[in-house]
């Protein structure tokens, strides 16, 4: 058998920058456990595999695919970087001839659009609620050391905690953090957390572009040490930052090594726009 792969670098105009993602396209029902194998042997952080939802879809007429995401240790119900990766490759690649395609997901159905010059996502947005520092005090620290927390919120329905630095702390601060992902995995064993986030507000003025907010996010619990752009952690910043700067409409850089810029604007149907560019720098076939 052989599977059609690439390599799509999300939320990035520039290859090797942004969070790379491996997509799939099954022409094929794949038997179950080789998902998992294929993602774990592409040790990328998320593996997404694109399916027909009939024998007669195709991949550049039909609008609507499953869609499934593994990083390299397990499957998880949402990732967004992967879904602007699956959408690039059928609009840019299969020359899909749709306006907007349709994911039948873990998490309900999302949606992909182009804009002029990149795509934008159609997700769930993800509300935060405040966290007692005391419960999960151990992990702050771990994450943190001791900078200085300003807020810290937990968004349940998708398992992760949101740390905000004081605004005395700039984007350098937060890109100089050292986060040790073991220290992590050894304060939370509870379950309870699958990723952590942690933010910053935005700078109008300085060296950078302008942005709202910055952040950085880490999900040892699901394989993946620190993330580099990730769309599913801004589903759940776009509601926070929303409610801290009173702003609908917002652009969001990740400040990981490689970096990544997301433009966000929240729906009045309880759904959160996130669009980003991407960039292709691999295309193959797997043997299996």
């Amino acid at each position: 058998m052989k599977i059609s792969i690439f390599t799509v670098d999300a939320f990035t105009a520039q290859p090797f920058c942004g969070n790379p993602a491996a997509v799939c396209l099954l022409e094929d029902e794949l038997e179950e456990g080789l998902h998992q194998k294929i993602a774990t042997e592409m040790n990328l952080s998320e593996t997404a595999f694109i399916r027909k939802l009939h024998p007669t879809d195709d991949f550049t007429k039909s609008a609507c695919f499953g869609l499934r995401w593994f990083t390299p240790t397990n499957e998880v119900p949402l990732c967004g970087h992967a879904t602007l990766a699956s959408a690039a490759v059928l609009f840019h690649i299969k020359k899909n001839i749709n306006p907007t395609l349709t994911f039948i997901t873990l998490s309900g159905e999302l949606y992909a659009r182009e804009a002029t010059d990149h795509i934008i996502l159609d997700l769930p947005l993800y509300l935060t609620y405040p966290q007692d520092v005391q419960e999960v005090e151990e992990l702050v620290k771990a994450a943190t050391g001791n900078m200085t927390i300003q807020d810290v919120c937990y968004s349940p329905d998708t398992k992760k905690l949101l740390i905000c630095l004081s605004d005395d702390y700039g984007r350098s601060d937060l890109e100089k953090l050292k986060v040790n992902a073991q220290e992590l995995l050894l304060a939370e064993k509870t379950g309870r957390v699958k990723g952590l986030i942690v933010t910053l507000k935005g700078s109008l003025h300085g060296k950078h572009e302008s942005y709202d907010f910055y952040s950085r996010y880490f999900a040892p619990w699901n394989g993946v040490s620190e993330d580099p752009v990730t769309g599913s952690a801004h589903a759940v910043l776009s509601s926070y930052w929303s409610q801290q700067l009173g702003k609908n409409k917002m652009r969001a850089f990740q400040c990981s090594a490689r970096g990544g810029e997301l433009k966000i604007m929240l729906r009045n149907d309880g759904r959160v726009d996130i669009g980003g560019q991407s960039t292709i720098v691999l295309e193959g076939f797997l043997t299996i």
